[in-house]
């Protein structure tokens, strides 16, 4: 594939179809960060862990006060990669020491945005990861020929203002696609 044709992704949903063999990704709605011929990168975001910010914060800062209510933000399972890395998906112009512009949104791997989010002052829709889903040169390319995955354009009212159990089926809908009416069944003619 042309690196033209490869990079077109950048900014789109991935849905886990139902077929999906990946226990890790059954169910998932991936945000794709990156998708070029060297390989993607993106963060499930539907699938919040046990943690939230104020855990994050007492590992990190211990001796911090953050008694804003921001504190209480889900903490994600961004993916089986680096699952001892952080990410912050968020909107905004803000940037901070460590942050990558992905054109309507960005994307922060510093440590210094946490605290900004709990004191209201860093960006006011944030999605936190811990992880993130990886792919090879042209490994996502062959998975979506072989219907692993069915993509959109990113929603930021799906990412941000939606509970996490209703993104996956609010990304299909967008599609014009109800999951549950798909089947992981092949037949044959």
């Amino acid at each position: 594939m042309s690196k033209t044709t490869s990079s077109y992704l950048k900014h789109h949903f991935l849905l886990a179809m139902p077929h999906m063999a990946d226990p890790r990704f059954v169910n998932s709605l991936i945000y794709l960060c990156d998708h070029s011929a060297e390989g993607a990168m993106g963060l499930v975001v539907n699938q919040p862990s046990e943690l939230d910010l104020s855990d994050i914060l007492d590992q990190l800062q211990p001796a911090i006060d953050t008694p804003d209510l921001r504190c209480s933000l889900p903490i994600y399972n961004g993916g089986p990669v680096q699952t001892d890395r952080g990410f912050v998906l968020h909107d905004g112009g803000q940037r901070w020491q460590a942050s990558m512009d992905l054109g309507p949104l960005t994307l922060t791997t510093s440590r210094d945005v946490l605290p900004d989010i709990a004191h209201g002052i860093g960006p006011q829709r944030a999605l936190i990861a811990l992880g993130y889903a990886g792919w090879g040169a042209g490994q996502l390319d062959q998975e979506l020929i072989d219907n692993v995955w069915l993509s959109c354009p990113a929603d930021d009212h799906i990412l941000f203002d939606l509970p996490s159990e209703q993104r996956l089926a609010a990304a299909a809908r967008s599609l014009g696609v109800d999951l549950h009416l798909l089947t992981s069944q092949a037949g044959h003619a």
